[in-house]
């Protein structure tokens, strides 16, 4: 994404030394990965800031998706920044955020401040998420720029899935469980930042380059394609929201598992299946996708309820796998539709549109979990939800099988 107060260079980009521009692509991947694992970190740690805090299931899913609001504030507020400023000043803005995410929950010490860390870990997302992506791309070597694509997305997604199985890990085996984690995280986060002097700019920055909104707008050419793509984003990123939410509870207070490397496993097991099924189909026929993907995710749902009827851990860990490769499917080549569709120049307007979509998913219906969660039970509000998502997949199935073959 440029303007013509921007020039992008590649070859002729910020001068480096032949040998440090060939880590630059290994630094930039490191840092996006670290970045959005810090997005995950409290995942297994929700029945412990419970336990600590006194608060139960609906304030968790508040303060998880406050997250998102932080996501959907840097997409909308400063996702074209990177093109007036240059990529290497929004990266480093990025850790440091992060970095700050992760003092504000070493910290702890109250509710307001877990919610204030979350919001800050969520914005601190919001940038890579606009930023990172391109940046891999630009930092890849030459001839390896058709894979770069795959590796930021396994950045994204491994690093979202890594969150959880580290802070899984650290908690049980390491002292102080709701701190440790953090003060390793904080240690990876400096080495991102150093690992970023190595990232040459790719961007000019030219005089009188002012930084602008990005907008969030969905041109006609591709709404018909749009609503189809993101009744699968709404699909998959809310089941997501749910692993991640509401999964630690589920497994703690119903299932009995006290052990957070489970827990975090669990979730890894969702994000992991989800990366590796946009890269094992990044090929692969967008309409046969689609069906796939919703079909898949009424199945994932299907055996979730199953699981959740019957207290099963292995039935909960079959439907992670089928649903993180459902929402995998769904996600990419949803993505993939909207940008092969549009036009050039109002390509980065529709895809923001699109992550919007998805992170209000992955938000709005897990605070509607959490309500139901206290008004019922934990199970009874996730069978209820895993219902509504299966009847919104198999609504889409039905929907895309009706469409010409020609529209999509």
């Amino acid at each position: 994404m440029t303007d013509d107060r921007t020039q992008l260079t590649d070859d002729t980009a910020v001068a480096r030394p032949g040998r440090l521009r060939v880590l630059a692509f290994p630094a930039v991947v490191y840092s996006f990965a670290v970045v959005m694992m810090g997005t995950t970190l409290p995942t297994p740690l929700y029945p412990e800031y419970e336990r600590e805090f006194g608060f139960g299931s609906l304030m968790t899913t508040l303060i998880f998706a406050t997250y998102a609001v932080g996501v959907i504030a840097a997409l909308v507020g400063v996702g074209q920044f990177s093109d007036t400023i240059g990529r290497r000043p929004m990266l480093y803005a990025g850790v440091a955020l992060s970095f700050v995410s992760a003092v504000l929950f070493l910290i702890g010490g109250s509710v307001e401040i877990l919610f204030v860390g979350r919001l800050v870990s969520g914005f601190s997302a919001g940038i890579f998420t606009s930023t990172a992506t391109v940046a891999v791309i630009e930092a890849a070597p030459r001839g390896r720029r058709g894979m770069a694509t795959a590796v930021a997305t396994a950045a994204n997604i491994g690093g979202l899935g890594l969150g959880p199985l580290v802070a899984g890990m650290v908690t049980e085996f390491a002292p102080y469980p709701t701190r440790t984690i953090f003060v390793v995280h904080a240690v990876l986060l400096i080495i991102a930042g150093i690992g970023l002097s190595l990232v040459p700019e790719t961007v000019k920055v030219l005089k009188g380059a002012r930084p602008t909104l990005q907008r969030v707008s969905v041109p006609p050419s591709v709404r018909g394609i749009f609503t189809q793509a993101a009744v699968g984003a709404v699909a998959g990123f809310a089941v997501a929201g749910l692993f991640t939410a509401v999964a630690p509870n589920f497994m703690a207070s119903v299932l009995d598992v006290s052990s957070p490397t489970i827990t975090g496993l669990v979730v890894f097991v969702l994000f992991a299946t989800s990366a590796l099924t946009q890269i094992l189909t990044s090929k692969a026929p967008l309409r046969a996708s689609l069906l796939w993907g919703y079909v898949g995710l009424v199945a994932g749902m299907a055996v979730l309820i199953v699981s959740l009827e019957t207290a099963s851990l292995a039935g909960l860990v079959v439907g992670a796998v089928i649903a993180g490769a459902s929402q995998g499917l769904l996600f990419s080549k949803g993505i993939a539709a909207i940008a092969a569709r549009v036009e050039p120049h109002r390509k980065a307007d529709a895809t923001s549109a699109y992550f919007v979509v998805a992170y209000l998913a992955i938000s709005v219906p897990i605070i509607a979990v959490g309500f139901a969660a206290e008004a019922w039970t934990l199970t009874t509000a996730g069978v209820a939800f895993s219902g509504v998502i299966a009847a919104l997949a198999a609504g889409a199935l039905v929907a895309l099988l009706t469409r010409s073959r020609d529209a999509i």
